[in-house]
């Protein structure tokens, strides 16, 4: 090797250092939350950080099969209460299967987006609604329907039309367009 390819060499990997190290001081200012085993980052939005949770890969199929990604892109901003993988094995595997078959679509679209709502709202938000609903918040989701929210001790729980109670097992995992509550269970209309 030639010492003009030696400080191109050279070059090259002081290049490489030098971005790896801006990408970990981006990292670094940012305040992420884990989530899946995956730093989740307010400078991507919803679906960029979905991508990223090993916990949330059926709930990434379904926005693909629903044909949401683009919406759950956009500048929103919507809050999204994110069953996890483990939550959608509590149903039947039948269901979750038909759910996500392309003649199924407008349904799926439908329970999914009732885990949306239009606007961006915190924990500390929805608590403090909850606080002046005396013990409930019911809100409109981007579905049409309404939550219903509550407290119990320490703990954030959303309730469906049908009564399935889910907890915010994390909230605040704030992104570009929104910000996510991962639930325990899924919310049907």
């Amino acid at each position: 090797m030639n010492i003009t390819s030696k400080f191109a060499a050279i070059g090259m990997i002081a290049l490489s250092l030098a971005l790896s190290g801006n990408a970990a001081a981006q990292s670094m200012k940012e305040k992420t939350v884990m989530v899946g085993g995956a730093a989740m980052y307010p400078s991507k939005n919803i679906v960029e950080n979905a991508m990223n949770s090993k916990d949330h890969t059926t709930l990434v199929a379904a926005v693909k099969a629903a044909g949401l990604v683009e919406t759950l892109q956009g500048n929103g901003p919507f809050t999204v209460f994110a069953p996890t993988n483990a939550t959608f094995a509590k149903l039947p595997k039948s269901a979750v299967d038909n759910l996500l078959k392309p003649e199924n679509k407008s349904m799926l679209q439908s329970v999914l987006t009732y885990h949306v709502l239009p606007g961006k709202y915190s924990a500390k938000q929805v608590w403090a609604a909850v606080k002046a609903g005396n013990g409930k918040a019911t809100m409109k989701t981007v579905q049409g329907e309404s939550l219903t929210f509550w407290t119990k001790g320490k703990d954030l729980y959303v309730s469906d039309m049908k009564d399935n109670k889910a907890k915010v097992t994390i909230a605040d995992v704030n992104q570009s367009n929104g910000v996510i509550h991962v639930i325990d269970t899924v919310l049907m209309p």
